[in-house]
């Protein structure tokens, strides 16, 4: 048996495991609050839904990270307070954020989020951390696929160049 062969609650999350859980948790807190006010902003209600699913995602996900941190004694970052609900009529026009650029944040964080979890699934060698972030990674994946389909449905999607030129053939 080697070190590190057996239970893996048993074992020693390495520093790499412990920097991914901690930031990992950061994460989500600050989502959750970031979320609540792009929820304030958000007109439309298929994207309203998909920010309440991205805010229990990110609640379910800090509660799982914070058990680890807290096992192995780890600190736990400093998190912003969820934030209240407003009226969308209350925010004024130069100060809104608008439907299509929610969309876009939203897809920015779950592709950001996608990346994060590769990498501590790619360092971890507790098999029960490197899971919990494969866990993670399916579920922003999911969450990703939904945000694709909104910003397509309601035309928010601005698209890069499309490659459409074929070269002849000499």
């Amino acid at each position: 048996m080697g070190i590190l062969s057996g239970n893996p609650k048993n074992e020693p999350m390495h520093y790499g495991e412990v920097y991914s859980i901690w930031i990992a948790y950061s994460g989500c807190k600050a989502m959750v609050a970031e979320y609540q006010t792009l929820l304030n902003h958000a007109g439309d209600r298929d994207l309203q839904e998909l920010l309440k699913e991205a805010i229990e995602m990110s609640k379910s996900d800090s509660r799982e990270l914070e058990g680890y941190l807290k096992e192995h004694g780890v600190y736990l970052p400093p998190a912003p307070a969820e934030r209240p609900k407003a009226d969308l009529e209350d925010i004024p026009a130069g100060a809104k954020f608008y439907d299509q650029e929610i969309g876009a944040k939203i897809s920015l964080d779950i592709a950001a989020g996608l990346v994060a979890c590769s990498q501590a699934m790619g360092m971890s060698i507790r098999e029960d951390i490197g899971m919990m972030f494969e866990r993670m990674h399916t579920k922003k994946a999911q969450l990703g696929l939904k945000a694709l389909r909104l910003n397509k449905e309601k035309g928010w999607l601005i698209p890069p160049p499309l490659h459409l030129a074929v070269p002849e053939e000499e």
